[in-house]
């Protein structure tokens, strides 16, 4: 019977040693912070700010047989952190409200806070100039007419950024994308439009 022979062990090399400790202290390192974020998420329990439209009027409209539409709106944007720990900044707050493609004005605001827990109001009145319209654009106004409403549409977005505990500054941007179906008998409508983040 043939004898069995062992050779002697090669020793493992210093740098697959420092590799396998770097990689197991990152991977320690990596679960700690999960742990950490998530036990300040559940504690702080932080909340989306949002940008909704609470209100929209037709005040005025002005339309002739020159093919021209004039208009005067009414629109409530409204603000909200509901953070309860937690002051919220915006900045590059632009909205744009179109009547079918034709821009009609641009909304916006120069860069504020909302503390926690709270609200802010912009109260927005629309005069657009003189709108030239198409053939098409006429038959549609005139179809808007006779089914008593117009329709606007209001896009844009908002940057928002707040604190949450030790994780740091969170930033998002706030899409508003509405569509306002306005009564030309001068009724005010609610809509239930708000902000989706990206």
């Amino acid at each position: 019977m043939p004898k069995l022979v062992l050779r002697p062990q090669r020793p493992t090399n210093p740098l697959i040693w420092c590799f396998a400790i770097i990689c197991t202290v990152l991977a320690i390192a990596v679960i700690i912070v999960g742990i950490v974020v998530f036990v300040i998420y559940v504690v702080e329990r932080p909340k989306m700010p949002s940008v909704s439209v609470t209100y929209a009027h037709l005040d005025n409209i002005y339309y002739d047989q020159a093919r021209t539409l004039s208009v005067k709106i009414s629109i409530v944007i409204k603000v909200v952190n509901d953070n309860a720990k937690a002051h919220t900044s915006f900045y590059d707050m632009s909205y744009v409200l179109g009547f079918y493609g034709v821009e009609i004005a641009k909304l916006g605001a120069d860069p504020f806070d909302v503390r926690k827990n709270s609200s802010i109001e912009f109260n927005y009145l629309v005069k657009s100039s003189s709108i030239p319209l198409s053939l098409g654009e006429t038959e549609t106004v005139n179809l808007s007419l006779r089914q008593n409403r117009m329709s606007f549409d209001l896009k844009g977005a908002t940057k928002t950024r707040w604190r949450v505990g030790l994780v740091g500054s969170v930033k998002f941007w706030l899409n508003l994308n509405c569509e306002l179906h306005l009564p030309v008998n001068g009724s005010s409508i609610y809509p239930h439009c708000t902000t989706k983040s990206k």
